[in-house]
């Protein structure tokens, strides 16, 4: 018996990655991913299942390279290794940039502005100075984007699946957002531990060279449960900055197809494809850097000060200063990394055979 339109629609939702309709599921392709014939895979059918008829499609849907198997284990595991290229590598890369940003916030006196930051690092610490602290980094954020977009991809389908095919399409803001902040509570347990060594590194010189020496003094200190002191400020950080990043950088991917390229995106390039996903990452950046920016003053001052407490540090800072202490280094900090991650994390889907992350806006089901 073939597959119900039902089961179909629930295997791809209609919005996530292709510009053609819902309607197209009765076709032999679905929006531009193919099924398999069912001669293909009829070995591996269990005797319980029931037999596809002649020249019905089973629904087993299969990247556009034919390599791996949208939403398959395989798929999320893909997912997560570019999360861990896409977020690892890049924050690594501006550890510069967030070093200056973490002192500023700390001790503005000292650090009174980005080009004064970088003066004083320099004549302090030396050139070595400004990648103090990368190893936390990279070892975190790639932990964190592992988790962040692989479990991303699987509760945006999670959540389509449980809405249906229509309210899928209407309600697809939700389910980005929804998917997102459920995937962010679980990168940050994994990131908690090594960003607050990380930050204690990078504001109190003379504390620890790195993580080796840098972990057993901050549990010596603070004990293993100081290592998630901030998690709850780092929650009140990430989610609101991931359910931006992938919300607004969905919506803008869409808007760009629409109004920007008078192509459809199946008919675009790769690198095309690409640009549009670097450009889209970087607006999403620029919103997300000032959604997240007070808890970012705090998640610095906690972990920079043993036994600070929330009220410490808006008793210290002042609420505008939480809103605006250091937000044009993380504006532009957060902008260029956002938008690298994206080109990085939609190039890595494309080698491993995945389509790019969004498309033009879906046409919704037909009403029955």
């Amino acid at each position: 018996m073939a597959p119900s339109e039902q089961s179909r629609h629930s295997l791809v939702p209609g919005f996530l990655y292709s510009s053609k309709t819902l309607s197209h599921l009765n076709n032999n392709t679905n929006h531009g991913l193919p099924l398999i014939p069912s001669s293909s895979n009829a070995s591996h059918s269990s005797s319980s299942s029931s037999p596809l008829q002649d020249g019905a499609k089973s629904p087993v849907i299969l990247s556009p390279k034919e390599r791996i198997r949208m939403f398959s284990p395989a798929y999320y595991a893909a997912c997560s290794a570019g999360g861990v290229f896409s977020c690892g590598l890049t924050h690594m890369a501006v550890t510069p940039l967030d070093l200056v940003k973490c002192n500023m916030q700390i001790d503005p006196l000292k650090y009174k502005s980005i080009s004064s930051g970088f003066g004083v690092l320099l004549k302090e610490q030396g050139a070595k100075g400004f990648f103090r602290g990368w190893v936390p980094t990279l070892l975190g954020y790639s932990a964190q984007g592992a988790c962040k977009f692989g479990f991303y991809e699987f509760f945006k389908k999670y959540y389509s699946d449980l809405a249906g095919p229509e309210n899928a399409v209407k309600y697809k803001t939700v389910i980005y957002l929804a998917g997102s902040a459920s995937a962010e509570v679980i990168a940050d347990i994994a990131l908690c531990p090594m960003e607050a060594v990380k930050v204690r590194v990078q504001t109190q010189p003379g504390f620890a060279r790195g993580l080796s020496d840098g972990l057993p003094k901050f549990i010596k200190a603070e004990g293993a449960s100081g290592l998630y002191k901030g998690l709850a400020p780092l929650w009140g950080r990430q989610i609101p900055y991931t359910m931006m990043k992938f919300a607004s950088f969905e919506t803008v991917v869409e808007m760009i197809y629409k109004y920007a390229i008078p192509i459809p995106k199946e008919k675009c390039s790769k690198n095309k494809q690409l640009g549009v996903s670097f450009a889209a990452g970087y607006i999403a950046g620029v919103l997300c850097a000032i959604v997240s920016h007070p808890a970012d003053n705090l998640v610095s001052f906690l972990n920079n000060a043993k036994g600070a407490t929330v009220g410490d540090a808006v008793k210290k800072i002042g609420m505008l200063g939480l809103f605006t202490r250091g937000l044009p280094l993380r504006i532009v900090m957060i902008g260029t990394l956002t938008g690298a991650q994206w080109g990085l994390y939609d190039s890595f889907k494309v080698f491993v055979g995945l389509p790019t992350t969004g498309g033009s806006a879906p046409a919704p089901a037909p009403v029955k």
